[in-house]
């Protein structure tokens, strides 16, 4: 993964999942999956990583992109939607939301 800086123009995203232990891996398959097969392919894409919660009530997704646009467009495609609506069975609730860094320490 690129190092996180704030000397960057890219998108950050933060998707944070909160579901059931009894779901936790469904949903780390799923969108591993999805990672593997459809997003990482995607204009603009540059990288991701999953974090899961030592309860396995929750997952947080890190990702970057070159623009906004670039994951606007990867959510609204036929694919992710139908993903995403087999993800949302997964989970209680999901919510991906922008970021600027606005500061990093190594």
């Amino acid at each position: 993964m690129p190092r996180i800086t704030k000397e960057t123009d890219l998108q950050t995203v933060i998707t944070t999942f909160e579901m059931t232990p009894g779901t936790c891996q469904d949903l780390l398959d799923a969108l591993t999956e999805a990672y593997d097969q459809f997003i990482s392919k995607q204009p603009g894409f540059i990288a991701a990583g999953l974090h899961v919660n030592d309860a396995q009530t929750r997952v947080a997704n890190y990702s970057q992109w070159r623009r906004r646009e670039d994951f606007q467009s990867m959510l609204r495609s036929a694919e992710m939607r139908e993903r995403n609506r087999r993800i949302h069975q997964l989970c209680r609730s999901f919510e991906p939301v922008m970021y600027d860094v606005v500061e990093a320490f190594d």
